[in-house]
């Protein structure tokens, strides 16, 4: 199934004997809480999902933004209506990264009919409704491991023996700025490439062929045995699992991402364009 559905594809299912559920998942790195804006206008019949409380376990040794207990999420998914056999349609503000995040929970916690609404909320034509739903309960219950998920050991191999995609932006990559995180830098052997780049000027993806020429340029083909993906807190890289799945890849998460990876003091940093060029904390090059 293709992960993506545009806004006058999701119109009619809403309209047809089997909706989707809808999940409204605003939210900005940073940024103020998505619920006022929901409050203030929402695709009918659908329901706020918080990123931090209900698609994030509490921040701390694992990341910012730390993967939920498979508890807690199927709670939280139930109390928005998701059925085990029922569609799901994500959407957030624009950027795909949020949305994304709940699709690539979802996905990865066994539930197999999810797609974001290609634009976000932006590319919606119809109507909006300030009245909060109040969903029957779902039946879902998650099942952890559909979708394949890193941790640092991991990422730190497969950035040797496959491709490590950074979906940050390049200056953090590079390590010039880091406006969140403990340092800057990258994880030695990883290869830059910003989310921003998986899309257009209206927030919408790229074609599969404009995704797959873009990767491939990567070092990401079919030759390539192994993709991984990680960010700063494990939000964005989601975005760039669904853009290689439109390309035709099967990517990996780390979902600790830079933040869980940054935090431990004994971990390798590499700073600028070329990771072969870099130099870890220590001064030694990182790859011989």
């Amino acid at each position: 199934m293709k992960p993506i559905i545009s806004a006058s594809e999701c119109a009619s299912e809403l309209a047809g004997p089997r909706p989707p559920v809808l999940l409204d998942v605003r939210w900005q790195l940073g940024g103020p809480h998505g619920r006022p804006d929901y409050e203030a206008g929402h695709i009918p019949g659908a329901v706020f999902v918080d990123l931090d409380a209900e698609l994030a376990g509490p921040a701390g040794s694992g990341g910012r933004h730390p993967l939920p207990g498979p508890e807690e999420f199927g709670a939280a998914m139930r109390r928005a209506g998701v059925r085990r056999d029922g569609p799901v349609v994500v959407y957030d503000g624009g950027q795909g990264w949020a949305a994304a995040r709940a699709w690539w929970l979802l996905r990865w916690a066994g539930h197999s009919d999810v797609r974001v609404l290609d634009g976000g909320l932006a590319a919606w034509t119809g109507e909006l409704s300030k009245e909060t739903p109040d969903p029957a309960g779902g039946d879902f219950v998650p099942a952890p491991g559909a979708l394949p998920l890193l941790d640092a050991d991991g990422a730190a191999a497969l950035a040797r023996s496959g491709v490590l995609l950074d979906a940050r932006a390049a200056e953090r990559y590079r390590g010039d700025v880091e406006p969140i995180d403990r340092v800057g830098g990258h994880i030695p052997g990883a290869v830059s490439a910003p989310t921003g780049e998986n899309v257009d000027a209206d927030g919408r993806f790229l074609s599969a062929e404009c995704l797959a020429a873009r990767f491939a340029g990567l070092g990401v083909d079919g030759e390539t045995a192994e993709v991984g993906v990680y960010c700063g807190s494990g939000v964005s890289g989601a975005q760039q699992v669904l853009a290689l799945e439109l390309a035709g890849h099967r990517a990996a998460l780390y979902a600790g991402s830079w933040s869980h990876w940054s935090a431990d003091e004994s971990r390798p940093v590499a700073t600028g364009p070329d990771p072969s060029q870099s130099l870890s904390r220590e001064g030694r090059p990182d790859r011989p």
